[in-house]
């Protein structure tokens, strides 16, 4: 009987890390091409973890990260180009501006802004893109799972609606260069 209850203990942690779902927005110049050259290397990412390739982290809006926390995710993470040296100039610059207002917004409704996370690396860096996923995973599968309602809505559903520009009081994000 003993052997039973610790491989159901054992068993635990992983059930809680297969519900948990963390979207990643990886930017196709960097953390994508990292992401790629770790797959081409057979390096395991955590299952929990969904990629979605956009041009430039620039292009990633508070919204999609609102709307990918309302409609199931329990973490989503941001991945572009080292600061300073972003291929459309200064998109990571303001990715990293929209990811601190998701995560004060995410703080002042009482949501873990830990959810909402940025990470930069090079191309030839893929380490760095399995060391970030990873961290991510770990900060996720340590906080409580995101509420939800029997239609699989988080209880801060109205949080999409929410991040118009300037609805919370805070000041305008300025839009500096195409990306």
């Amino acid at each position: 009987m003993a052997g039973a209850t610790s491989t159901a203990a054992a068993d635990a942690p992983l059930a809680a890390t297969a519900d948990r779902k963390i979207v990643a927005f990886c930017c196709r110049e960097c953390a994508y091409a990292a992401a790629d050259a770790s797959a081409n290397a057979r390096t395991p990412l955590p299952p929990s973890v969904r990629l979605v390739l956009v041009p430039c982290t620039g292009r990633v809006s508070p919204l999609h990260l609102l709307s990918a926390l309302a409609e199931g995710a329990d973490g989503v993470m941001v991945a572009g180009c080292l600061l300073g040296q972003c291929h459309y100039r200064e998109g990571n610059f303001n990715a990293v501006d929209r990811v601190a207002f998701v995560q004060r917004l995410l703080k002042s409704v009482g949501v873990e802004p830990e959810r909402c996370r940025m990470f930069t690396m090079s191309a030839g860096e893929p380490p760095k893109f399995v060391a970030a996923v990873r961290e991510m995973d770990r900060v996720i599968v340590g906080l409580p799972p995101l509420p939800r309602s029997a239609a699989g809505e988080t209880r801060r559903a109205s949080l999409a609606g929410s991040a118009a520009p300037g609805a919370s009081g805070e000041p305008l994000v300025a839009q500096r260069g195409a990306a």
